[in-house]
C-alpha cells in the first residue's frame, strides 16, 4: 500500500495548482493517466480571463464587471458568491503565473496582452498567442517539479474509497504493468476533467471520459447541474478539433452559404462575440434551415472567415489555429475560410463542492471541470475555464493543507482500502474473463451518437426520452461487453472499458436532468419550453446514485448582488 498525506488525481492545471499549494509543507503526490503536460488543459487555446485592465479600450474593467458578465453569461444559474471569489482572485493568480514564467503575449508597453471574448464587456482575456493552455500547463508543471511533487505517471484511478463519510484513498491501476494498487491518503482531490467523450463530435481528448464524476457518484457524492453541456460554436468540420474563440476575438466572421454574417440576426450588438450557447444555436439554426454548406443531415457546416485579418496578424496571434486548419482540413485560413460546426466542448456540471473544493465527504475535494462550484451555471464564458482551474486549484490546495495539518490521527482506513483493492481486482479479472457478445467500441459509438443527437444543441421531450431509453438499454448491454485483448501490460482496451459503465451512468444523469428541467436556460435549450422559468427552475439539480438509477433533488442558487434579468447581447 502506497501512502501520501495528499493525493491529487489528475495532472492538469487544477490538479497541479493544488499540488503546488500543498507541496511545500505536506507529502503530496499526483496520479495521472498521462504525462501531466499531455493533460487536456494543454488543449485550451484562446486565453484566461482577468480584470487586469491592460487593453486600451478596457481601462475601466474591474472584477465586479467580470463577475456581472459571468453571472449574466451563466443565465443566472451560477452561485454569485463563488463567481465573485473567482473574479477577485483572477488578477492575483494570473500575475502569479506571469512571475512563474508563463510566456504571455504582450502589449507594446510590455504588459500582458488581452483580447475580446464572447459575452465580455471588455477585452479581459489574457493570452499566449493561441496556445494559452499549453503555456500555462508547462509553467505549472515546472513549479510542481521544483517543489518535489511526486508524479505517478500512466496510472488510472479506478475507485474512490470512503469509510463512514471519510476519505481513505483510491485504488489505481498501473497502465504499464496492469497491476492494481491501493493509495492511502488523508485528503484526496479529484481534478480529472469533464465528460466530453460521452458525446459524439467532441473537442475533448480521448482521456476526458467523465471518470472522476462517475467515481464520486458511485461513492455516494452528489453531482450537480450535469444537464448543462456546452457546445462550442466552432469545432473543425469532420474531426471536431477546437477552433478557438480567439479567432473570433481577433475579428473573425461567421458566414453562411449566402456570404452573410448571419450573427446580425441573432445578436446584433455582440455579433460573433456573443456567449457560446447563443452562437452555437445560431450556427445550428443556419445549418438546419439550409443556409449552411454540405448536407445538413450529415452535419453541415458554416464558414469561419479570417482572410480579412491578413497574414501578419494570423501568423502572430493565431498560429496554432492555422496549423490545425491546414493539417486537418487542408485549408490555409490566410487564403480561405475554415469549415466549422458546433461540437460538445465542456461539462458545466460536476461534483457538488464549495469554493474551497470541499464536498459532503470529509477529506474529499474536487477542482476544475470535474467539479461544480458553480461559477459557470448554465453556460460558461470563454476564458473562464482556465481561470477556474488555477483559482479553485489553489483554494482546494489551501483547504487540504488546513485539513491535514489539523488532524490528530493519520493513516486510517487500511482495512477499507484492502477490501476495496480485493473487490477491484475481482472486477478486473471478471471483465477479462467475460465472454460477452457486446463489442465495447460499437456500444461506445451508440452512446456518443445517442447523446449528441438526442440530447444536443436543441432538445425536446420526445427525443430526449428516446435518448434516455437508449442509454438505459446500453446500461444493461455494457455488462455483456467482451474485451478482445486479455493481456495486462498496457492493455488500453481493458483500461478504457473499465470506464465504460461509468460513462453510461453519466449519460443517464445528463439525460434525466435535461428531461426533468422544463425550461430553456443557457446551453439547455428546449424547443418545447423555449423560455427561462425563474419561478420554478432557478435552482441547481443534484443527482444521487441509487440501484434504480439517479435520484434528483434540488437546492437554491446563491444570489448576492445581481438579480436575474433577460440576457440581451
Amino acid at each position: 500500500m502506497i501512502y501520501h498525506q495528499v493525493l491529487v488525481v489528475g495532472g492538469g492545471l487544477a490538479g497541479l495548482r493544488a499540488a503546488i499549494e500543498t507541496g511545500d509543507k505536506l507529502d503530496v503526490a499526483v496520479i495521472s493517466r498521462v504525462n501531466p503536460v499531455r493533460s487536456h488543459s494543454v488543449a485550451a487555446q484562446g486565453g484566461i480571463n482577468g480584470a487586469l485592465a491592460n487593453a486600451e479600450n478596457g481601462r475601466d474593467d474591474t472584477p465586479e464587471r467580470h463577475a456581472f458578465d459571468t453571472v449574466k453569461g451563466s443565465d443566472y444559474l451560477a452561485d454569485q458568491d463563488a463567481v465573485e471569489i473567482m473574479t477577485h482572485d483572477a488578477p492575483i493568480r494570473i500575475i502569479e503565473m506571469e512571475h512563474w514564467g508563463c510566456p504571455f503575449s504582450r502589449t507594446p508597453e510590455g504588459k500582458i496582452a488581452q483580447r475580446p471574448f464572447g459575452g465580455a464587456g471588455y477585452p479581459r482575456t489574457c493570452y499566449a498567442a493561441d496556445k494559452t493552455g499549453h503555456a500555462l500547463l508547462h509553467t505549472m508543471y515546472e513549479q510542481a517539479i521544483r517543489r518535489g511533487v511526486q508524479v505517478y505517471e500512466e496510472w488510472q484511478v479506478q475507485r474512490l474509497v470512503l469509510e463512514n463519510g471519510k476519505t481513505r484513498g483510491v485504488i489505481a491501476m498501473n497502465l504499464i504493468t496492469g497491476q492494481l494498487e491501493a493509495f492511502q491518503a488523508e485528503a484526496v482531490l479529484l481534478a480529472t476533467g469533464g465528460a466530453g467523450r460521452v458525446f459524439a463530435r467532441s473537442t475533448n481528448s480521448l482521456i476526458v471520459t467523465g471518470a472522476g464524476q462517475a467515481m464520486a457518484y458511485k461513492a455516494g457524492i452528489p453531482l450537480k447541474d450535469m444537464e448543462f453541456i456546452q457546445f462550442h460554436p466552432t469545432a473543425l468540420y469532420g474531426p471536431s478539433i477546437l477552433i478557438s474563440e480567439a479567432a473570433r476575438g481577433e475579428g473573425g466572421y461567421l458566414k453562411n452559404n449566402r456570404g452573410e454574417r448571419f450573427m446580425e440576426k441573432y445578436a446584433p450588438k455582440a455579433m460573433e462575440l456573443s456567449p457560446r450557447d447563443i452562437v452555437a444555436r445560431s450556427i445550428q439554426t443556419e445549418i438546419n434551415e439550409g443556409r449552411g454548406f454540405g448536407d445538413p443531415g450529415a452535419g453541415g457546416y458554416v464558414h469561419l472567415d479570417l482572410t480579412h485579418l491578413g497574414k501578419e496578424k494570423i501568423m502572430e496571434r493565431l498560429p496554432a489555429i492555422r496549423d490545425i486548419a491546414m493539417s486537418f482540413a487542408g485549408v490555409d485560413p490566410i487564403e480561405k475560410p475554415i469549415p466549422i460546426q458546433p461540437g460538445m466542448h465542456y461539462t458545466m456540471g460536476g461534483i457538488d463542492c464549495n469554493a474551497d473544493g470541499e464536498t459532503v465527504a470529509e477529506g474529499f475535494y474536487a477542482a476544475g471541470e470535474v467539479a461544480c462550484v458553480s461559477v459557470h451555471g448554465a453556460n460558461r464564458l470563454g476564458g473562464n475555464s482556465l481561470l477556474e482551474t488555477i483559482v479553485f486549484g489553489q483554494r482546494s490546495g489551501a483547504a487540504m493543507l488546513r485539513y491535514v495539518m489539523g488532524l490528530d490521527k493519520t493513516r486510517q482506513g487500511t482495512i477499507a482500502l484492502e477490501a476495496a483493492l480485493r473487490e477491484e481486482k475481482e472486477r478486473v479479472e471478471e471483465l477479462l474473463q467475460r465472454d460477452g457478445a457486446e463489442n465495447p467500441g460499437r456500444l461506445h459509438e451508440e452512446l456518443r451518437n445517442t447523446m449528441f443527437y438526442k440530447i444536443g444543441v436543441f432538445r425536446q421531450e420526445e427525443e430526449m426520452r428516446e435518448g434516455l431509453e437508449k442509454v438505459r438499454e446500453l446500461k444493461d448491454r455494457v455488462k455483456k461487453i467482451h474485451i478482445a485483448h486479455k493481456g495486462r501490460r498496457y492493455n488500453l482496451d481493458l483500461a478504457r472499458n473499465l470506464e465504460l459503465e461509468g460513462m453510461v451512468e453519466m449519460a443517464e444523469v445528463i439525460a434525466l436532468g435535461a428531461i426533468t428541467r422544463k425550461e430553456s436556460r443557457g446551453s439547455h435549450y428546449r424547443l418545447d419550453h423555449r423560455e427561462r422559468d425563474d419561478a420554478n427552475w432557478l435552482k441547481h439539480t443534484l443527482a444521487y446514485r441509487t440501484d434504480d438509477g439517479p435520484r434528483l433533488d434540488y437546492k437554491p442558487v446563491t444570489i448576492t448582488r445581481y438579480q436575474p434579468e433577460a440576457r440581451r447581447y
